[in-house]
């Protein structure tokens, strides 16, 4: 019953998919093809020995069941020709032993290619389940903002990388915002980015200002940073250039502390803004100032208008001619009234330009100011992407 069961399970698992039933069909097309053409040549032609094709594909794609039955009927196969030809006893067993080790082998060949699928699936959901504790996506409505994000991590397989950006409701109420980028990239600055998001989600609920929560960040980045650093593959200083912002629920501002970071963009009435202030902090991990010494910039941010952060993955992916990615230009073509649609037309003009997906980690966060009149109030809980 269990092997038969197992068989069962097996078929199911693999006709189940698009490409299951003409792979199955092909190593018994390939058994029946050569054994139907060999009969009916004559006997100074022996084609029965490539029935061996049959196992060999099958287990390429199916597990060691399925190929341990297409390699039966191979040798059955096998067995009918030389029966049919009259063939010697010795040429006979030696043809039939010959393709039960050869089937043998690629039984034990899909067994360990299954065990291994099966390892890398489990490894996988452990790193999937690793990465949701870090990454939170952030809620499509937060106080009086609409949000929308865009995360394209360099390493295949990846959903994080060293770019960073969190949410969180601060205390009068208004939503606190970092855009980050460690000075690593891929799954190698997840442990930087875990230390910087996770003094993130404890400061923004607790500290009075930007400045000062911007201080309890440097302190926890230049206490913990070194611990969790990639500093064997890495050598070198590690820093992260970060962009602060509280935006008040009741006053149409934003305050900003950059710390290193590429300035963001302001969106207004279809007019696009490069906010490079003059004041910039130095980036966390290389010895930041006092709160007090911390200057904040401010801007009006009215409804309707949409700030854009990203990280230098955007305006630094180049075209195969070697161009930078010309984000504040390119944004007076674009159509997009809401942060979704904007950024979807972000990502198709970025893969456009580069060509690909871009070498390096992206993330982009674009943030909008409702309408006083769609804002009741509920604000969505605080969420980080890193």
């Amino acid at each position: 019953m269990t092997i038969v069961g197992g068989w069962s399970l097996e078929w199911n698992r693999l006709v189940t998919r698009p490409w299951g039933r003409m792979a199955v069909l092909l190593p018994l097309a390939i058994i029946a093809v050569i054994t139907v053409v060999d009969l009916m040549s004559s006997a100074a032609i022996h084609l029965g020995p490539l029935v061996a094709l049959a196992p060999s594909l099958t287990a390429a794609f199916a597990g060691p069941r399925l190929t341990a039955l297409i390699g039966l009927l191979a040798i059955g196969a096998q067995e009918m020709v030389d029966g049919f030809r009259g063939e010697g006893m010795t040429n006979h067993i030696a043809q039939v032993v010959a393709l039960a080790f050869l089937s043998g082998a690629m039984v034990a060949t899909s067994y360990v290619r299954e065990h291994r699928s099966w390892q890398l699936t489990r490894l996988r959901s452990v790193a999937d389940a690793a990465q949701r504790c870090i990454l939170r996506p952030p809620p499509n409505r937060i106080g009086p903002l609409q949000l929308g994000w865009l995360y394209l991590a360099a390493e295949d397989e990846a959903q994080i990388g060293g770019d960073l950006f969190a949410t969180a409701r601060g205390l009068d109420p208004c939503t606190r915002v970092i855009m980050g980028d460690v000075r690593g990239k891929g799954v190698g600055a997840i442990g930087e980015v875990s230390v910087v998001l996770g003094a993130f989600r404890e400061g923004a609920h607790r500290c009075p200002t930007l400045g000062e929560l911007v201080t309890a960040l440097e302190e926890s980045v230049g206490r913990d940073l070194e611990d969790v650093a990639d500093v064997e593959s890495d050598i070198g200083e590690h820093f992260i250039t970060a962009l602060m912002l509280e935006i008040p629920d009741h006053d149409g501002t934003a305050e900003f502390i950059n710390c290193g970071h590429p300035p963001p963009l302001l969106i207004h009435s279809r007019h696009v803004t490069t906010l490079d202030f003059e004041h910039s902090s130095p980036p966390l991990g290389m010895g930041g100032l006092p709160a007090a010494d911390q200057h904040t910039d401010s801007i009006a941010f009215g409804p309707g208008d949409i700030l854009l952060l990203y990280t230098d993955g955007v305006i630094e992916a180049r075209s195969p001619s070697g161009e930078f990615y010309p984000l504040a230009q390119r944004l007076d073509s674009m159509s997009g009234s809401t942060p979704d649609a904007l950024l979807r037309e972000i990502q198709r003009d970025l893969i456009s330009h580069v060509g690909r997906e871009p070498d390096d980690d992206v993330a982009l966060l674009a943030i909008q100011r409702l309408p006083a009149r769609t804002h009741h109030g509920r604000a969505g809980a605080g969420s980080s992407v890193p």
